[in-house]
């Protein structure tokens, strides 16, 4: 088990520096309509490529304030990061118990899995953290692009490792934990696609006003 380990110190140092950044503005915690954040939460999501999943993972916020389309794409990312790292500590536990079959392949399917997982987190973990850096810029210019296409390209990056890894199962003829395995990652994959349309709907009126103001 000892080449998991570098993995799960990466994973558990991520966890560490993502808490500061994940906890304190998940949702505002000051009196709101709750009809009003349901009705926004619903609204937002249609836009998505899974809508149901994407209610149904922001519904809990509801009883909370969400202050526009940036917080909203902050509280699906941390969403996304936090499906991610249960997802890879799973799929940890599963290889351990798998040991014993090192040259099986769904063994080593698992173990690449981990390692797409482990990318997945630090790529969600850094989007976080550009995010907002995003909040705290007050002009639009090319450094704020910069750090708005930083947000993009990571999203994109974590939602490809999940997918790489829910490609790793092809069919349907497979054994309950294979199954479960590829599910997860699978949900993984789904509430990533969903915060990242969420976040190209945030940045959207950033790309529109720095073409304004670019305009001869």
């Amino acid at each position: 088990m000892e080449h998991l380990n570098q993995p799960f110190i990466v994973t558990f140092l991520s966890i560490l520096l993502c808490i500061a950044a994940v906890n304190p503005s998940l949702a505002l915690q000051k009196p709101s309509n709750q009809n009003q954040t349901m009705t926004y939460i619903e609204s937002s999501c249609q836009g998505t490529r899974f809508p149901d999943l994407c209610i149904r993972c922001l519904a809990r916020f509801s009883n909370s304030t969400i202050d526009g389309p940036q917080h909203l794409a902050h509280i699906a990312l941390s969403v996304s990061l936090l499906r991610a790292l249960k997802t890879r500590a799973y799929l940890v536990k599963v290889a351990k118990e798998l040991e014993e079959f090192k040259n099986d392949r769904v063994y080593l399917t698992v173990q690449d899995c981990v390692m797409q997982l482990n990318d997945s987190v630090e790529q969600l973990c850094q989007s976080i953290k550009e995010l907002r850096r995003i909040n705290k810029s007050t002009i639009i210019d090319d450094n704020l692009l910069w750090h708005i296409s930083n947000v993009e390209t990571w999203v994109s990056t974590a939602l490809t490792d999940a997918s790489y890894c829910v490609q790793s199962f092809p069919g349907t003829n497979m054994s309950k934990r294979t199954a479960t395995i590829k599910f997860k990652a699978q949900n993984v994959a789904e509430v990533t696609s969903n915060a990242l349309n969420l976040f190209h709907r945030y940045a959207s009126s950033y790309h529109v006003a720095a073409r304004a103001t670019m305009k001869p």
